[in-house]
Parts: C-alpha cells; structure tokens; sequence
C-alpha cells in the first residue's frame, strides 16, 4: 500500500529538471504541442513501459481540448492519481466513483467553502440527516407533479423568447438572401434558463433584469478571486431582495398558471415560506441559499448543455434528421450530449477516514475529486465512448435518478453524478433543454452550423471539438422562409 503512485521516480523524469530543483515556478503552466484529437503528448514512460503524466498537462489548452486518450491512460494505470500541484486525488473510473458516491459515511460531503462564500450555506455542503432534510424542502418541487407544473411556463419564455428573435441586435444575428445567422447562446441559451428558473421561482417579472445580473455575477465569483467580490456583493442584494419578498409571500402566496390561466399550484419561493426545519421557519437567508443552488445547478448547466447538444447533433446530420422527425428522441439527445460532453467536470469530495482504492491508500481529509467526465467516458461501460451517438444500446435515457441505472447493460452517465449529492438541478436542467429544444427546433427551419464563423481545430478546416470546455458561442443559419 502506498498513498503514492509506485512511479514516483519515474515521474520525475517526465518532468523539467530545473523545476525539480526548484528553479522557477512548479505551479507555473508549461507549453504543450496540440495533439491530434485522440493522440497524447509523450510525457516519457516508467520502466515496465507504463505511460507517465506530467500533472501540468492537466491545466493546458492540448488537455482541455482533447482530455479523451489523458483520461484512458488514468483510468488504465492512475485510477486514483494524485496530484501534487492542487494536492487533489482524482478518481477516473465508473464504477470507483460510483461506490464513493454512494458512501454517505466515507465520502459524505463536498468540501466546506468550495461555493458557500457566494452561494451562501448550501445544502451540498452539509451531510447526514441535515442535508437529507435541507435537500428535501425544495427537492420535492423538484420532481414529479411539480416538475410537470412548470411545462407550460418553459414552453412560453421559450417561445417568447423566439419570437423575438427578430428584434436582437446586428452583432448576434444577420439576416441575407432568406437566411437568418444567429449566435444561439446569445440569443436563446444563455438567458433561457434563467428566465425560467426565475419564473418557477416567483420573482416578479419585472425583477428579472437584476435576476440575471445576480445571476452572472454569483456564478463568476465560484471560481476566481478577481470576481469573488463581486459575487458576494450580488449575493447580498439577493438576499435583501429576498426578505422583502418572503415577508410578502408568507403572507400572500403566489401561483404558477398553465397556459389557459389556471392554477396550477404555487411557486417555489412561497412553497419554501410555508416549509419549517425542526418547527421554525425558513429564514430568508436559508431561502436565498437554496434559491441560489436551484439556480447554479439548473441554469448553468443548462446554458452549456443546449449548445453543447446542438453542436454535436448539427455535426451528425443523421442523428440530427432523426431527432427532428421525432421529438421524442430528445430525451436521448439528451443523455448522449451530457455523457460525451457533459459541462459538468466533476465533483470534489472529502474523505472521512483512510481510504484504500486500487492499493492507494488517500489520507482521511484528503481533497478527492471524482471525476465525471472521465467516469461517462469509462469504456468498460460504454462502448467506443469518444463516439457520439444517441442510439447507442448501453446509455439509459430514461427519467433521471439519484440512484443512478445500471440494468441489462444500460448504465446512467455521471454528469450529475448519484447518490445523495446527486445535482439538484438536474431535473430542471433536463426539462428545460429538452422542452426549449423541442420549441428552437420547429421554429429553426433547416439549422445549420455556420462553418465560418466557428473556431477551427489544429488542422484549420475541422471544427474544434469541444472536449472538456463549454461551448461560449454557436453559430447557426437556418432557412427564414
């Protein structure tokens, strides 16, 4: 047992020498030649010819674009791979990562601060029976009847939203000789989620404009110091705007309504006023955090997967045709797009105690991150995974669960990992790309990639592929007539 690969020495060798002697800054990003997709950098191999890694390769543009055959070598030699730059064990394979998901007791929560400094006390945060209680006040608006009620208010921001397509400025949309070209993320994904996370949430409508300014900024400030002020400051605003509104609703309740004005049932802000922990009430700053989950888990995703999707379906005309005769097949557009190039990476977990996963022994504390773009691409469930293809016979597409699928050789992806920590967005996250995609697709006549306005591979003719980036910007034409 060893809390070390057995390559260590070996390793060293694939490394700059001058950085080993401390020279320079290890941390510092080293230049890696583009590979062709598929195709790995040399990075030297040990003596029994196992393939080493140069841990730097991990925070390079060569891996960001083509982490596929990076993630084969960890999974075949480094299942549990530490890395001592970010002092982070990375755990690669489906089935590892699915045991440690389910494992409430040893692998029981995501780090403390990770997002609480933004997001605020989130429930993805906490363990036990306290996260189980939390996650269940706004988890059962999440699912069944409830996720149903919110149909008719996806369908008509979606349309909404179309229809005034006309209206967008000259810089997203270009109109020619019947043909209409359109940056798709401006014009419809980045915004969409959002307006219906607002709308099922109750904020009132003319609140939305400081919605997506809340919005952008909280999702900034997860990740970059630079920004993190500013997410904080947008966090407080939200949750004084918050206050007056749960003061409001706790008193007069607001609904959701289907498309002929009937009363569906309440929204999601004044269902929570009603909810209490332990006899007491939810405050409105544990409205605000949950508020703020809901949204980074339904939005963000949300925005990345609908281009993400389309991209890949616009390069398999196929696939494409099929999905357009029969909307039926989103659903399975769906679950493809997440497990081949989900913008989901992972998730980060602590360990309770000393662990042993493939004869490494990980430290209890140690930070573990499992790894769910390595975990969908994992070919000992799925067969020839860099290979899009929604007909494929061993994905599962069906209603998403938190205890994953694993059934006459169907397995569920990881974008959302399982278990108790299971995405909360991921349910609306689904319903939302799936619907607004439905609506784009009979209203887009004949969608197309704009291959000039697309950024290029290494080769500068083929599409650059998306690999473990999100999807900024999608350029499509489509038929005006």
């Amino acid at each position: 047992m060893s809390t070390q690969p057995d390559f260590a020495e070996a390793l060293s060798q694939a490394i700059d020498p001058a950085l080993l002697a401390g020279e320079g800054d290890p941390g510092a990003v080293k230049d890696f030649p583009l590979m062709p997709l598929g195709e790995t950098v040399d990075m030297g191999t040990a003596p029994d010819g196992t393939p080493l890694i140069d841990p730097r390769i991990f925070f390079s543009e060569e891996f960001r674009r083509n982490p596929w055959p990076y993630y084969r070598i960890m999974r075949d030699h480094y299942p549990v791979y530490f890395n001592k730059l970010n002092n982070t064990y990375y755990v690669t394979r489906y089935e590892d990562m699915t045991e440690c998901y389910y494992d409430d007791v040893g692998f029981n929560t995501i780090p403390k601060g990770s997002s609480n400094g933004v997001l605020g006390n989130v429930t993805h945060e906490l363990s036990g029976v306290e996260h189980r209680r939390r996650r269940n006040l706004f988890g059962q608006h999440l699912v069944g009847k409830s996720l149903e009620n919110r149909v008719p208010a996806i369908e008509r921001l979606a349309t909404e939203m179309i229809d005034d397509f006309d209206n967008l400025d000259d810089s997203i949309k270009q109109d020619k000789d019947g043909v209409r070209t359109l940056e798709l993320g401006r014009a419809f994904a980045y915004e969409f989620p959002v307006r219906v996370v607002c709308d099922v949430l109750g904020f009132p409508r003319e609140a939305q404009g400081n919605f997506f300014y809340w919005y952008d900024s909280m999702m900034g400030g997860l990740g970059a110091s630079e920004t993190h002020k500013q997410g904080m400051e947008a966090r407080q605003h939200l949750q004084d705007f918050v206050a007056d509104i749960v003061e409001d609703r706790r008193k007069n309740p607001t609904y959701l309504y289907d498309n002929d004005g009937n009363i569906m049932g309440k929204d999601i802000i004044s269902k929570l006023c009603e909810s209490k922990v332990d006899g007491d009430y939810l405050s409105s700053e544990e409205i605000t955090a949950l508020i703020a989950l809901v949204v980074a888990g339904g939005g963000e995703t949300t925005r990345g997967t609908i281009l993400n999707m389309w991209y890949s379906l616009m390069q398999h005309p196929d696939q494409f045709d099929a999905v357009i005769a029969d909307d039926n097949l989103w659903d399975q557009a769906f679950h493809e797009t997440l497990r081949h190039s989900n913008p989901i990476g992972g998730q980060p977990r602590h360990n309770t105690y000393d662990v042993e996963i493939h004869g490494i022994v990980v430290p209890a504390g140690s930070l573990m991150e499992m790894v769910n773009f390595s975990g969908s691409h994992d070919e000992r469930i799925f067969k020839d995974p860099e290979t899009f293809d929604i007909f494929r016979d061993d994905l599962y597409s069906g209603k998403l669960l938190r205890s994953g699928y694993n059934k006459d050789g169907k397995c569920s992806h990881m974008a959302f990992g399982v278990g108790p920590h299971m995405c909360p967005g991921a349910w609306i996250s689904h319903q939302e790309a799936v619907v607004g995609s439905k609506i784009l697709a009979k209203r887009l006549k004949n969608a197309r990639i704009n291959i000039d306005k697309m950024p290029k591979d290494i080769d500068g003719v083929s599409l650059a592929p998306i690999g473990i980036n999100k999807l900024r910007d999608l350029w499509i034409d489509y038929d005006l007539d």
